[in-house]
């Protein structure tokens, strides 16, 4: 009875249920009620992908494994300047034509075309040749990123700021566990043990040393209490020391505010990064020495301005005293009286020629004026009275010089030594 109705519903559900409807045709139509299924997404990116033309790029080796049962090989291509990567196969026969044996980190040039894989969903290169990149190449990219860089003033001195004297913390970028952290602490300490260190290990080789040593000097550069960062790497290859001339590694370190020192390698290698940098030292003792001051040196040299110091200073008082004790000797001092008493001397004496010759002066005066004044007395007219001649006048009166001038009865004024008389004109002859 049960298994009859069953049969019944199953039979109208199937006469009632309507047809699919076809699937959308474009990625704009899909709808939650009429989604695209794995197989058909799959598809089309595929069939995009193989439309795909062959391309030329560049990258490292990273994770070569070869598979000879297959006559295949596949490795991972990376970025060298970011984190990106891509798979890569390759068969047997093209991996064995390349010059050069491969190896992990090789910088080579891969002309590949892309495929998409539906049942993995991942898409991959397949590449059909392999060029590696020489170090000459190498060299003249990164002579040719040095030219770029030193044209937009990156390397200019005017850009590079001191080293501080005495840096309380200095940030330390190096390899996990390397000599160069060694060299540098160990000396940096042994010259002033006060001085401490952040120290951040990071990749200094490879694929990871660009993002790594950026990072880490932009952590080190955040940080307030570091005053200089040092950068330091031991010797090796030059392919070892391609990361210190990277672009964005450079520009990385040309963006820090705080003091920055290059120490990679030995005095002859000289990547890029040693000539953004505000202080490039030959190695990373050499780094040591620069960053921080030798405390026995200092002390030594402190000494020896002290000394120096005192004997200026005892120079200068024995010549000072030299000279007070010479004016203390001098006559004027040692009898300042003496001074007073000559120019006193010299004043009276002065003042006595003086005198005399005032008192010559004025006995030379007195006999002229005396003989003027006997010439005077003997010229005057009072003298000429004295010796009994007198002076006639008329009542108005004019001087009677001529018995013509006055008439009988003129009354007239008669003057003599002594006096005046007068006198009444009578009858002249």
């Amino acid at each position: 009875m049960l298994r009859g109705t069953l049969s019944r519903v199953t039979a109208e559900d199937s006469t009632t249920t309507p047809p699919p409807l076809p699937l959308p045709a474009r990625a704009l139509e899909t709808t939650a009620e009429r989604p695209w299924p794995v197989r058909l997404l799959s598809g089309k990116i595929a069939d995009y992908v193989s439309r795909m033309a062959p391309v030329w790029v560049e990258g490292q080796v990273v994770q070569l494994s070869r598979r000879p049962g297959a006559g295949m090989a596949f490795l991972t291509l990376r970025d060298t300047d970011a984190d990106m990567s891509l798979p890569v196969s390759v068969f047997a026969r093209v991996l064995e034509a390349v010059t050069t044996p491969l190896a992990e980190g090789a910088h080579v040039v891969v002309h590949a075309k892309p495929t998409f894989w539906t049942k993995r969903g991942t898409l991959q290169l397949q590449a059909d040749e392999i060029r590696p990149v020489g170090i000459g190449e190498l060299l003249a990219r990164i002579e040719h990123l040095k030219r770029v860089l030193a044209a937009e003033g990156l390397f200019d001195a005017s850009r590079k700021v001191p080293l501080p004297f005495l840096p309380a913390v200095v940030g330390l970028v190096c390899g996990r566990g390397s000599k160069a952290e060694h060299d540098v602490v160990v000396n940096a300490r042994a010259r002033w043990p006060q001085v401490a260190f952040e120290i951040r290990e990071v990749a200094v080789q490879g694929i990871g040393a660009v993002p790594q040593v950026s990072a880490a000097i932009a952590e080190l550069d955040a940080d307030p209490r570091v005053d200089v960062i040092v950068v330091a790497r031991g010797g090796g290859a030059v392919e070892d020391l391609l990361p210190f001339s990277n672009e964005a590694l450079v520009r990385a370190a040309a963006a820090c505010r705080t003091p920055l020192v290059s120490a990679i390698g030995h005095e002859t290698d000289t990547p890029l990064l040693d000539l953004v940098a505000d202080y490039r030292a030959s190695t990373p003792t050499d780094a040591a020495k620069a960053i921080v001051p030798d405390v026995t040196e200092e002390r030594a040299r402190l000494v020896q301005a002290r000394t120096r110091i005192r004997a200026a200073v005892g120079h200068l008082l024995n010549r000072e005293q030299a000279g007070l004790d010479a004016a203390r000797s001098r006559p004027v001092l040692a009898a300042p009286e003496s001074m007073v008493a000559a120019r006193e001397a010299d004043l009276l004496q002065r003042i006595e020629a003086g005198r005399r010759t005032l008192e010559r002066w004025l006995a030379r005066a007195t006999g002229d004026t005396a003989q003027l004044a006997a010439q005077v007395r003997a010229l005057s007219p009072a003298a000429t009275l004295e010796r009994g001649y007198a002076v006639v006048q008329r009542a108005d009166g004019a001087v009677v010089r001529n018995p013509a001038e006055v008439d009988d009865g003129d009354r007239l004024r008669i003057r003599v030594a002594r006096g005046e008389l007068a006198a009444t004109v009578t009858p002249t002859r």
